[in-house]
């Protein structure tokens, strides 16, 4: 586009079909991964219901209720470049606040942004009130469809790990991004990350991400929520949503503190996907983002992703 547009509505809500949504999902029923991670388990596969234990066909952070629980954005819109405060609750079947839940990762939700262009991305935790009202400060630099996912598991007996979406309008002047190119490496804040391994539609893989300074191996990654990495992939075109956590945890005798986190990952489909790694050195959280094809061919000589951005412990940016 080559005037800017003043965007002062958007869309609620799209269809919750895999063709029309948003990022790591199917078009038919997912398939099984061929073996489970060796550590942690994927979020963002098709949650079980709660109920007798069935999967849901639809891919995670394409509905917004989900298994008796709905994700209530009471700030459905914010201003392009403007601090503001995004404010949401998770409701019950009964419409009642949940007040209750587990611990993942040390966090009793986890709160992924996304614009739709996958070119602006944020991993927050937001604080609870006690009345289960959630808010987080958001600053956030271009206007659009952004989809906001949360991440997390009631603590009702029999309840599954959740990912629910919404979309939040960012007003403002409007410029439509490309979604960068394939490539084997990105940078951010000085760092190096190579990823080897191939993301597979319908099978287990394994994904390595190796991450160096300066030229020289980083073997001092530090914890970040009792891992030394953290990866959110979301689909291009409908921004379905998978959280991977690595083979492997900080403690345990054999995974060292880098320079590899690996992870065992499933695409679904094949389609292009936009990888996120979190990773934390020398206290602070940054963020080296990919696109990659599953079970396509990438184009040769595409360029490498964007730089990213420094990150903070309660929120990260890209």
């Amino acid at each position: 586009m080559n005037t800017g547009m003043r965007i002062t509505a958007f869309a609620a809500a799209l269809a919750a079909t895999f063709g029309t949504a948003y990022g790591v999902g199917a078009a038919v029923g997912p398939a099984a991964p061929d073996r489970e991670p060796a550590a942690h388990a994927e979020h963002g596969s098709p949650a079980s219901s709660g109920h007798g234990g069935h999967a849901d066909t639809v891919p995670a952070g394409l509905q917004i209720s989900q298994a008796g629980y709905t994700l209530d954005l009471e700030t459905p819109r914010v201003t392009a470049g403007e601090k503001s405060e995004l404010r949401f609750t998770v409701r019950d079947r009964d419409g009642r606040r949940v007040t209750s839940y587990r611990r993942e990762h040390g966090k009793e939700l986890h709160l992924i942004l996304a614009s739709r262009d996958l070119v602006t991305y944020r991993h927050l935790h937001p604080v609870r009130a006690t009345d289960g009202t959630w808010s987080t400060p958001v600053d956030l630099p271009a206007a659009g469809t952004y989809r906001v996912f949360a991440d997390f598991t009631p603590a009702t007996a029999g309840a599954g790990n959740l990912t629910l979406g919404a979309d939040l309008a960012v007003s403002g002047t409007y410029q439509g991004a490309a979604l960068p190119g394939p490539a084997a490496t990105a940078s951010v804040d000085g760092y190096t990350v190579t990823l080897r391994g191939d993301l597979r539609p319908g099978k287990a893989s394994e994904l390595t991400l190796s991450v160096s300074r300066d030229g020289h191996p980083v073997t001092d990654l530090q914890p970040y929520l009792g891992a030394y990495g953290h990866l959110v992939a979301l689909r291009s075109g409908d921004l379905a949503y998978l959280h991977v956590h690595p083979n492997g945890e900080p403690g345990d005798g054999t995974t060292a503190p880098g320079p590899d986190v690996s992870f065992t990952a499933t695409a679904p489909t094949a389609g292009t996907y936009r990888l996120f790694l979190d990773f934390r050195h020398d206290g602070t959280v940054r963020t080296a983002a990919f696109t990659v094809h599953a079970g396509k061919t990438a184009p040769a000589g595409t360029p490498e992703p964007a730089t990213g951005e420094e990150h903070g412990d309660d929120g990260h940016r890209h």
